[in-house]
């Protein structure tokens, strides 16, 4: 579903010059599996999934993402993936129901699709206590279920979502690891980045650890601890990122 060769971005800052993000980073991501890939704030993990949704253009390499080449397919790219970012906005003004239906327009859903689609992702989001609500009420778990609703209101096969519970409360939170979850039993891909060790230990087939720009690991979870000896996932994690693990 998602296939990197060699994909870079550099950019250029007037202090300190060029700052690597992302480094010649070779991975794959398998159709109807659950991906976490892992790393602290600055690893690189939103440069890599903007550049893969052709948010950004990388300085070299490329990827195919569901199946088109994001330099040469973009639009078609982003016809087939679901995006949800960190820094999401929406609209105010629209209650909660006509932002996901708006959305569903854009995709070239008739409005009793777009409505029916709604319905649907209402029960399975849990959105039906504000869906009649103005978005400028909603509580920011409120918004994100939002969010995560126009992202994936016209049912891709793959949705990549950036640090999706970053921020939330722990009951809003368990909503949207929970549908991350069933994606797995509806045959859906997906692409997440997280710095929640924990997260990405219960959700995820396999996991992928940057840092530095650069993927240190990538596999199973049992095969990221055999590879750094490892009982937990976060001594593996710190002795890939190179820091020191404190003594209990």
């Amino acid at each position: 579903m998602i296939k990197t060769s060699n994909l870079t971005k550099i950019f250029e800052d007037r202090k300190r010059g060029k700052i690597v993000a992302v480094n010649h980073l070779n991975l794959s991501v398998n159709d109807g599996e659950i991906f976490g890939l892992l790393g602290t704030n600055g690893a690189g993990k939103t440069t890599t999934l903007r550049m893969l949704v052709t948010v950004f253009k990388p300085t070299e390499g490329t990827a195919e993402v569901a199946g088109f080449d994001i330099l040469e397919n973009p639009d078609d790219v982003r016809k087939n993936i679901g995006f949800l970012s960190g820094d999401t906005n929406l609209y105010a003004r629209l209650t909660a129901r006509e932002v996901i239906e708006y959305y569903g327009g854009l995709h070239g859903m008739s409005r009793i699709n777009a409505r029916a689609r709604v319905d649907e992702l209402a029960e399975m989001l849990d959105l039906n206590d504000f869906l009649h609500q103005k978005i400028a009420k909603l509580s920011t778990g409120q918004k994100q279920r939002v969010s995560i609703a126009r992202a994936i209101v016209h049912q891709p096969d793959l949705m990549i979502f950036d640090e999706p519970t970053a921020g939330l409360d722990p009951i809003s939170a368990k909503s949207i690891l929970d549908f991350i979850r069933s994606c797995r039993s509806d045959s859906k891909t997906v692409l997440f980045s997280t710095h929640y060790l924990r997260e990405a230990e219960t959700l995820c087939d396999r996991i992928g650890i940057l840092h530095d720009g650069e993927l240190k690991a990538i596999g199973t979870l049992e095969e990221i601890l055999d590879q750094t000896d490892s009982t937990n996932l976060e001594h593996a994690f710190y002795t890939l990122a190179g820091l020191e693990i404190q003594p209990d």
